[in-house]
């Protein structure tokens, strides 16, 4: 009981911060561009990011495929920790964000093998 508590939780709080930087990344692409420019990542991959996080978030919610979740939480968990390391390297704003996102990322992860095989 305690696991698909801590799975569902975890999920949800992890698809909102998604969810959120999704909607800024396409309704509020000036700011996000100069955070991209301020962190150094090329402004490029601005919506493929925001597409690839609205993937992500459906192959986790949808279990279509063990092979596209397991993809879907390695990219949102290289993608969460290389956002925590260009927020504490650059000014430490955003650090919050960042670290609960990839906590939410192993919990969800490893409660849902068991969960939701």
């Amino acid at each position: 009981m305690l696991k698909k508590v801590l799975f569902w939780a975890s999920t949800a709080v992890l698809t909102f911060i998604m969810l959120f930087s999704v909607y800024n990344y396409f309704f509020n692409h000036e700011s996000i561009k100069g955070a991209f420019e301020h962190f150094g990542y090329p402004t490029y991959l601005i919506y493929p990011m925001a597409i690839a996080k609205i993937l992500g978030l459906i192959a986790i919610w949808g279990n279509f495929s063990k092979g596209l979740k397991e993809w879907a939480y390695a990219g949102f968990f290289f993608n969460t920790i290389l956002a925590f390391f260009a927020h504490y390297i650059t000014d430490g704003n955003g650090v919050l964000f960042s670290s609960i996102a990839f906590i939410c990322v192993l919990i969800s992860y490893f409660t849902g093998k068991t969960v939701r095989p």
